[in-house]
């Protein structure tokens, strides 16, 4: 037992009178510190790829949606009797079919999809704030002007509204705020039809 004894204060002995060289031994500092940065350096990477990656795709929702909206104006002519739109059904043929097509056409493709509902019409007035106000259906027969609105010398508009979603996933769940941003990303266009 004695024996034991003495050979571990000899060990503590040894390791305690090493300590002031390792103190001074400046072999692996650099190293350490490397490490330190590149670890940095790499979590502020991923950040900039996700962040920079969501933003692209938030433009890419907005951009098919615009074309959705975009195909509506341009397949439905007033001049032809096509407005409203979607009341009564089929009075502009293939209306979902054209709008789905030019949401799809984007570099995301089909995953941007329409929301349930969408399209949707109506009668819109601008209001004395400049924003747009729901006045009626196109199912009846639209309000001789835009009294509800507050801007009475206008008329209300045909309006058709697109909205639609796209299922965001970051690249690095879990170690990149990225992680935190709205998913689905939703957007909704509006296009005056007449």
């Amino acid at each position: 037992m004695c024996l034991r004894r003495n050979k571990f204060i000899k060990a503590v002995i040894n390791v305690a009178a090493k300590i002031p060289t390792f103190r001074s031994d400046k072999r692996g500092a650099s190293a350490i510190e490397l490490s330190f940065f590149l670890g940095l350096l790499a979590f502020g990477m991923l950040n900039v790829a996700d962040i920079s990656i969501y933003i692209y795709q938030r433009m890419e929702v907005e951009n098919a949606t615009q074309m959705g909206v975009q195909a509506a104006w341009s397949n439905c002519d007033p001049t032809q009797g096509q407005v409203p739109a979607t009341f009564p059904a089929g009075n502009c043929p293939n209306l979902t079919t054209n709008i789905t097509t030019a949401v799809t056409s984007t570099s995301l493709g089909a995953n941007v999809q329409l929301q349930s509902g969408s399209p949707s019409e109506g009668y819109y007035c601008v209001n004395s704030s400049g924003t747009l106000q729901y006045v009626s259906s196109v199912s009846i027969p639209p309000p001789p002007d835009c009294t509800v609105a507050g801007t009475p010398g206008n008329q209300p508009g045909d309006y058709i509204e697109v909205a639609t979603t796209y299922a965001y996933a970051p690249l690095f769940p879990g170690i990149t705020v990225a992680g935190a941003f709205t998913t689905p990303i939703t957007k909704t266009a509006f296009m005056r039809l007449n």
